[in-house]
């Protein structure tokens, strides 16, 4: 049975389907195309009922782009393209086949399998949807929490819930977030930060369990099918992604909570020549992704097969596209760009100056009040993690701080002027081009490596189950595992371990910057020694849920140092510290560095101690504003610091100790009306690996004792 609906002229933009009074206008970008047919199917979806309408190049295109519009069509219309053209690997990198039935780049949802059902390897099975836009928001606005203010909580969608353990009825779904926002609250976290939430496919994996013989999956999901289109997979209803992910964006919104999305611009799920054409080889390959300009090769400055072509106008304007319609259709707060130095690449590969992709997103006006976060590298050695932008939008996770704290956390000497500028903001890296500390979102783990647990569990990686005979992953964790490899029985590492997660965690949260942490560290989550999961659809990534009651302690410490963090602005300040100067009084300087005696910082090739003092000069944040935190980056013996003045003229002010990692939950921090008080000229005693913080109240001084 033939199938007819009236077709018309259309128009050349907008590019994708739009819906219109008339009909839905198709436009498609396609320069070396020869012929181009428009492939639709019914809502079932079965290759018989499907019908193409061929375009004629003299009414259907304008330029380079194909278009029709079609009126009468059904609701759950399905579509694609199929095109005509060169087949020429080696001489012009043109790579059409008309077996192939194409994605359209700006389609807004995929047909997609449920989790872990293949799809078709020709891109046959797949077709673009026209989904329905209407969406009552009911009011629902951008929170524009500022970016010093923000605390990022980094994770992964399926994992977050999928274990049964999460006792959510929506398990690994955009709604099983939305189920834990009462936790979110608890913990304090402003912002929640998704791993790829676009379409990609779990099943193109093709590395096995060496021990069990399973199919591994691309379980991360770096390797979009799509920039537009979020995960039907993820949506409790898969026929209902888009407006799911949007009932979570608002839910998060309406509990103070911002939505940032991992985006994955630097390549595509194609890979290599030997890859699946979906959509943009067969669309025009040379344009959308860096080829060598002899061989015809692709370039690979991912690691993952290709390279998109991110400086060419037409790949920008899809980037700039795909952006502007998170933020606007689905009210997305921000983006963290992977592999962002790929942004900086011009058509050979040679790094731009100024990048006209990275000047476009810091200066597009829809994006004006959007969070952009730079993974500041690449694959293939660019490391530009202080100097990716002088633009002063741009935030970048700071790889410095990572690397400079688990270096003092392992107990490398010669690391407290590092660690010094790391707590100050790394003004080293952002000050010099008029940036802020908010530039550096700073973090210790993230989803690529260790766990926290793993950090201080394990001194080598642990990933014979990813089927790579161990190759994959970092060698260079900067870890160590506390003196023995792996679980233990034996108490006194176990407490090790928990204090240097808990001081890490204290320089992490008290530090200027923007912390970033990766969920389940909070209540001790462990990969196993695994440091590359991305491809464990098991409970090697899942968060077990019992965890959160089983380390109690350790998570209620988490809470409270992420609530005095968000209470006292000393810890998040807009500027940074003002250079001290012999003729400045120390009342007036924020902040003053201390060794293990007042006024005498060690900064040698030997010391592993650090202390400073933070005085909030501004009047209204009361006296107890000020802090003296200690530091004891020795593994195994303790440190003693003498306690300085609180540097409060024209106040009655004393110390209390309110953070004393070595001790137990809940005596490892109390409230201020709890915690003991300190006389000025005490000493204290810090555990190895262990971290003191006093807090100034108003009140008379105690008698001073020989230690606290």
């Amino acid at each position: 049975m033939k199938i007819e609906f009236p077709t018309f002229q259309g128009s050349p933009q907008p590019l994708g389907a739009t819906v219109r009074p008339s009909g839905i206008n198709f436009a498609l970008f396609a320069r070396h195309a020869k012929t181009a047919s428009l492939v639709l199917g019914l809502k079932d979806d079965q290759d018989a009922a499907r019908f193409e309408i061929p375009l004629d190049p003299k009414l259907h295109k304008t330029g380079d782009i194909w278009h029709l519009l079609v009126s009468g069509l059904p609701p759950g219309i399905r579509y694609g393209w199929r095109l005509s053209g060169p087949y020429e690997q080696e001489k012009s990198g043109l790579a059409y086949d008309s077996r192939l039935i194409l994605l359209d780049p700006y389609a807004k949802e995929l047909r997609s399998p449920r989790w872990g059902e293949p799809r078709s390897r020709a891109g046959s099975q797949t077709l673009c949807l026209i989904p329905d836009e209407f969406y009552n928001w009911e009011g629902d606005r951008p929170l524009n929490i500022p970016l010093q203010d923000s605390v990022i909580y980094e994770l992964h969608v399926r994992g977050f819930t999928v274990h049964p353990s999460s006792k959510c009825s929506f398990p690994g779904t955009f709604l099983g977030i939305t189920e834990k926002i009462p936790y979110l609250k608890k913990l304090g976290i402003t912002a929640v930060e998704l791993m790829p939430v676009t379409e990609f496919d779990e099943t193109d994996c093709t590395f096995r369990n060496p021990d069990s013989g399973e199919q591994l999956k691309n379980y991360w999901g770096y390797n979009p099918l799509s920039f537009f289109s979020p995960k039907a997979a993820y949506s409790s209803d898969s026929g209902h992604p888009l407006h799911e992910f949007r009932d979570m964006v608002k839910a998060l919104h309406r509990a103070g909570i911002e939505v940032i999305l991992d985006m994955v611009f630097n390549h595509t799920a194609e890979g290599s020549w030997d890859g699946p054409t979906t959509s943009f080889r067969g669309i025009d390959n040379p344009i959308y992704y860096l080829l060598d300009p002899w061989t015809r090769a692709y370039l690979n400055f991912s690691g993952c097969g290709n390279t998109c072509n991110c400086n060419h106008p037409i790949v920008r304007t899809l980037i700039m596209d795909a952006l502007r319609w998170w933020v606007i259709e689905m009210h997305v707060d921000g983006f963290r760009f992977d592999l962002a130095s790929i942004l900086g690449r011009d058509q050979q590969g040679h790094l731009l100056s100024n990048p006209p992709m990275v000047e476009m997103i810091a200066e597009d006006p829809v994006l004006a009040d959007t969070k952009i976060i730079a993974e500041a590298w690449d694959a293939a050695g660019l490391y530009q993690v202080g100097h990716f932008s002088d633009h002063h939008r741009w935030a970048e996770w700071n790889g410095k701080f990572r690397d400079d704290v688990r270096r003092f956390m392992n107990g490398t000497a010669g690391l407290t002027g590092l660690l010094a500028t790391r707590i100050a903001g790394s003004s080293d890296l952002y000050q010099h081009n008029g940036r802020r500390p908010c530039n550096s979102i700073n973090f210790i783990t993230s989803h690529d490596g260790f766990t926290l647990a793993d950090l201080v569990s394990y001194s080598a990686k642990r990933n014979r189950a990813n089927g790579e005979d161990n190759r994959d992953g970092d060698n260079h964790n900067l870890s160590w595992n506390s003196g023995v490899e792996g679980p233990t029985v034996d108490p006194a590492i176990q407490q090790l371990r928990l204090r240097r997660i808990k001081t890490m965690a204290v320089i992490l949260l008290l530090s200027q910057g923007v912390p970033m942490l990766v969920a389940g560290d909070e209540f001790g989550r462990t990969q196993q020694g695994n440091n590359n999961a991305w491809c464990q659809d098991n409970e090697i990534s899942w968060l077990d849920w019992r965890l959160a009651e089983k380390n109690k302690g350790q998570l209620r410490f988490f809470q409270k140092l992420i609530r005095l963090r968000r209470d006292h602005a000393i810890f998040r300040l807009a500027e940074f510290f003002e250079i001290s100067s012999p003729d400045k009084p120390p009342s007036s300087q924020e902040i003053i560095w201390h060794g293990q005696q007042p006024g005498k910082p060690d900064w040698s090739a030997q010391s592993r101690t650090l202390a400073f003092l933070l005085k909030d000069i501004v009047p209204d944040d009361g006296p107890d504003a000020n802090f003296f935190i200690m530091l004891n980056g020795q593994t195994d013996q303790p440190a003693l610091f003498t306690v300085p003045e609180t540097a409060t003229p024209g106040r009655q002010c004393v110390w209390k100790k309110i953070i004393d990692t070595g001790l137990e939950s809940p005596e490892d921090f109390l409230d201020l009306k709890q915690a003991p008080r300190i006389a000025v000229g005490a000493v204290v005693r810090v555990a190895a690996m262990g971290c003191v913080v006093c807090q100034s109240t108003e009140g008379s001084q105690p008698k001073r004792r020989k230690s606290a």
